[in-house]
């Protein structure tokens, strides 16, 4: 590219972006330092708000650059084109650097380690968490920080819309959840063109997969069946995909788009968490119930799902339990601590035993000291044997 081509689409995105409404402020900015001589990255799906938070991060300073590679004037920018680029930034002064989706430009990692070597201050965003996580990690090891971000938590979203903690508020969150477009203009196309542009542009171009009508109803029927146990094999089955590899191959790049998530069974044995089923969770409920007809109907898995959502925003360490009883989710926390969460919509006299003893039975076996029961609107406080369980309303439940 020419490089009054490259300063054009400079001036053309600060442009635009000096426009673009300032959005709330993300519980994430929080935690990304503005100093320090770290490579900031930050990951997530399409559409979460990553720019945004970029344009948070930049406020109203003076010697900053932001570039969003997704812009269509800079198709073709190739590794030679980052020369022209130094050359700019040098020229107009600029010491903070934004560079958006930049996993788009082949070989990029190469152009950032020379701009962190040379003190820049590097900001990255992208929407493929392998890609990023590969690339940084043979040519940048040691020098950067990542962060993920996911679309609003419920607290973002009472943020956003207006409301107030409540249940009627926690029953609008998991019918719509957290994408900030979705909520500005209720338009279901939003959705339904973030989960296309997913399965064709982040994974069927990028690997190269010829099967796109397989893909996509693969990632609908694992939306369908959130909080449910999938193993390979029953997926290699159902959409006759050849070998239980390519049913694990298409499930990781569902996971690495930040479509889909998959949690092992907790076991202490590392082989028996390997080969058992998953547990699938969605990156949105909003997404899921827009995607999935008999998601929009079933309130006990949509409030598993937020609750998964708020648990990985923490930690990725989370499992399910299952033995004589169930227990939906143990989670180790950064002090190595265990926790077990059951999730219920609606407790009754008919399944308080059953949930009871499936979070009694994974607390005995894990050796966790705290476990909870989170509900849609009930609070209470319960024995069982020994240990005191709270159960929590999940408009109130924090972590």
């Amino acid at each position: 590219m020419l490089k009054s081509s490259i300063l054009e689409v400079i001036n053309l995105q600060k442009e635009k972006n000096e426009k673009v409404e300032p959005g709330i402020s993300r519980e994430l900015l929080s935690e990304i330092s503005l100093t320090g001589g770290h490579i900031k990255i930050i990951s997530g799906i399409r559409r979460c708000g990553k720019s945004t938070l970029m344009r948070q991060l930049i406020g109203e300073g003076t010697n900053s650059l932001f570039l969003n590679f997704e812009d269509p004037k800079l198709t073709g920018f190739d590794l030679n084109d980052f020369k022209r680029l130094d050359e700019l930034i040098k020229e107009l002064g600029l010491k903070n650097i934004f560079f958006d989706e930049i996993q788009i430009v082949p070989e990029w990692e190469r152009y950032i380690r020379a701009l962190h070597d040379e003190n820049y201050a590097v900001y990255l965003t992208g929407s493929n968490a392998s890609m990023l996580s590969i690339e940084l990690g043979t040519k940048l090891t040691g020098r950067y920080i990542s962060k993920e971000l996911f679309p609003f938590s419920y607290h973002e979203f009472l943020t956003f819309s207006n409301q107030e903690s409540s249940a009627d508020s926690a029953v609008d969150f998991l019918y719509r959840g957290g994408f900030p477009e979705y909520l500005k203009y209720e338009d279901e196309d939003i959705l339904h063109q973030i989960l296309y542009d997913i399965i064709y542009r982040d994974i069927s171009v990028r690997y190269q997969i010829k099967r796109h009508e397989t893909l996509k109803q693969l990632a609908i029927y694992l939306i369908t069946n959130i909080s449910k146990t999938l193993s390979y094999n029953q997926l290699r089955k159902t959409f006759e995909l050849g070998s239980a590899t390519t049913a694990i191959d298409y499930l990781s790049y569902f996971q690495n788009s930040y479509l889909l998530f998959a949690i092992p069974l907790f076991d202490f044995s590392l082989k028996k968490q390997i080969y058992n089923p998953k547990k699938i969770y969605a990156i949105d409920t909003g997404l899921a119930n827009v995607n999935s007809l008999s998601m929009s109907k079933d309130m006990g898995r949509k409030l598993e799902n937020a609750i998964f959502l708020q648990l990985r925003r923490k930690s990725n360490q989370i499992y399910y339990f299952t033995s004589q009883g169930e227990c939906d989710f143990i989670v180790r926390e950064q002090d190595q601590t265990l926790r077990c969460i059951q999730v219920c919509a609606s407790l009754d006299e008919e399944n308080l035993t059953r949930e009871l003893n499936g979070l009694s039975e994974a607390m005995k076996y894990s050796g966790a000291t705290n476990g909870i029961i989170v509900t849609l609107e009930q609070e209470d406080e319960l024995d069982k044997d020994g240990n005191v369980i709270k159960v929590i309303p999940f408009w109130k439940w924090t972590y």
